[in-house]
């Protein structure tokens, strides 16, 4: 293989392993004195009335069903059980997404994505935790291994951020 040849391929096998590993935004909010060991089961709550602002993730049902597995491998991660149906839930889990185009002066035009993840207590319906993810979704929604690699991503690292339960 000629010289520049074999270093534009490494340049561009070097652009696209950066570009897959672009930096995801992970943080959360919850009450420091909420004893969690008191909350052993939970359930989807309603869906949220506002849609997503990207229709291609309304239309996806393999994109809910990735983020709802992802929520519920790290809630059984955490020690919770998903209730029964004949039993009420101690929490209930609900979550949005949305797309957003920006601007970034070194990239130019991207797809910043967003997770917003909720925990609510069933009883009371008050706010225990809230947990979001974002960062760059550029060719996600064309390549679903993709999208996959990032949901898990992202709420494998939100969910590091929830207390444990004592």
């Amino acid at each position: 293989m000629r010289p520049h040849i074999y270093r534009a391929t490494l340049i561009a096998v070097a652009a696209l392993t950066l570009a897959g590993c672009a930096t995801l935004r992970v943080s959360s909010h919850t009450d420091r004195g909420l004893v969690w060991s008191k909350y052993k089961t939970f359930d989807w709550g309603p869906a949220d009335p506002l849609p997503a602002s990207d229709p291609r993730l309304e239309k996806d049902p393999d994109f809910h069903d990735r983020v709802a597995g992802a929520i519920e491998k790290a809630m059984a991660t955490h020690g919770f059980e998903m209730s029964a149906r004949s039993e009420e839930p101690d929490l209930l889990i609900h979550y949005h997404a949305n797309i957003t185009a920006r601007l970034d002066t070194d990239r130019n035009r991207y797809q910043d994505g967003t997770l917003v993840v909720d925990i609510v207590d069933a009883a009371s319906n008050v706010l225990l935790w809230r947990g979001w993810a974002q960062g760059d979704i550029e060719g996600a929604l064309r390549n679903s291994g993709r999208m996959r690699r990032r949901i898990d991503e992202g709420v494998g690292r939100m969910f590091e951020t929830l207390p444990e339960r004592r």
